[in-house]
């Protein structure tokens, strides 16, 4: 991979990142706040506890994607950025476009979500 592609990759992958970072702490402080809460009756309760579930699940994804935008950020700085863990072929130009902490090529990926079912 030529250097201006990985230099276009890590400029969106540290802006997903910092975005991640920022949504992660905006929703850990609503949880915060959430909780300082005094809450009167049990359909308070009950929502605030929906709607901690859903912020809490949120984060977990988000910070499941901030591990693998960081692992593609140290491949690449070790030069292994864009090579299929599988594999070891190249993982498509157009495919890192769509999700540039790919681990997986297409075909590779496929086998792993059917392995997963």
């Amino acid at each position: 991979m030529q250097q201006s592609e990985l230099n276009y990759f890590k400029e969106i992958l540290v802006s997903r990142k910092e975005q991640i970072q920022k949504n992660i702490s905006g929703v850990n402080d609503e949880l915060d706040q959430l909780n300082s809460l005094e809450l009167n009756d049990e359909g308070d309760h009950a929502s605030a506890n929906n709607n901690s579930m859903i912020e809490s699940a949120i984060v977990k994804q988000q910070e499941k994607e901030l591990g693998e935008i960081k692992n593609a950020l140290l491949k690449i700085s070790t030069g292994n950025y864009g090579v299929c863990e599988m594999c070891e072929d190249p993982i498509g130009f157009q495919r890192l476009k769509v999700k540039p902490h790919a681990i997986y090529c297409i075909v590779c990926r496929e086998i792993v979500e059917k392995t997963k079912k």
